[in-house]
Order: C-alpha cells, then sequence, then structure tokens
C-alpha cells in the first residue's frame, strides 16, 4: 500500500505539489509512482529559469527497468532544482515526498484546482 501525504495536491500522471510560500510550490513524484518504477537511477530536470507547462513533460525519471516522463502538474517558471538528485536520484525511493524535484513559481495559482486532493488521489493509486 503506497503513502498518500495530506495536504498535497497530487495528478493523475503521480506526481504531487506542496505549496511552500505564497505561489511557490514543490513538485515531486508520489510513493506509488517509485513503487511502480523500482530503484531510481537517474533524474532529468529541468534548467533553473525553464517554463513549465501543466501537463506538459518536464523531465523524466529512470529506474532500472523502466523510464517515465514527469508531466507538470502547474504552469509556470522553475526557480531550482534538487541537485541532490543528481547524484543519489535513490532518494526519491527512500522518501518521495521529502525528495521534491523542482521548485516552481506558478503564474495561475486557481490551476491548482484542476489537482486532487489525497482522498481522490488515493482512489486512483491503488
Amino acid at each position: 500500500m503506497s503513502t498518500v501525504l495530506e495536504g498535497l495536491y497530487y495528478s493523475e500522471d503521480h506526481e504531487w505539489v506542496k505549496v511552500i510560500e505564497g505561489n511557490v510550490v514543490l513538485v515531486g513524484i508520489t510513493d506509488f509512482a517509485q513503487q511502480q518504477l523500482g530503484a531510481i537511477v537517474f533524474v532529468d530536470m529541468p534548467e533553473v529559469g525553464s517554463k513549465v507547462t501543466f501537463e506538459d513533460e518536464f523531465g523524466a525519471v529512470e529506474s532500472v527497468k523502466a523510464a517515465s516522463d514527469l508531466m507538470s502538474p502547474v504552469t509556470g517558471s522553475v526557480i531550482a532544482v534538487n541537485e541532490d538528485l543528481v547524484s543519489e536520484p535513490e532518494l526519491i525511493n527512500e522518501d518521495p515526498y521529502r525528495a521534491w524535484i523542482i521548485k516552481v513559481a506558478v503564474d495561475d495559482m486557481s490551476e491548482l484546482e484542476n489537482l486532487l486532493d489525497s482522498a481522490s488521489y488515493q482512489k486512483i493509486s491503488r
């Protein structure tokens, strides 16, 4: 059974969003996603300063058994990437909710209304 945290927003593509301050959010992949992938060996992240668009690809996660595109749950500008994942991509397997992938300044926070709450996400991640 995968862990789903309260207070986050979730996409049907198995990304999570955590609002940290104002219009700044962290984006990562869910526990369900990392379990499906298995041992993660590489994370392809966008450049700081690049734009991400809701439901468009912004990177990829590769494991020993599969590669999976990362689909942005928000539209905005990437203001940071998790540099720790360059040398330690397995941090996502250890704690997918602490090992965020990108930090984004969101253009329109009402976009979060398109995402799922924890109870709704739990229903699709079994």
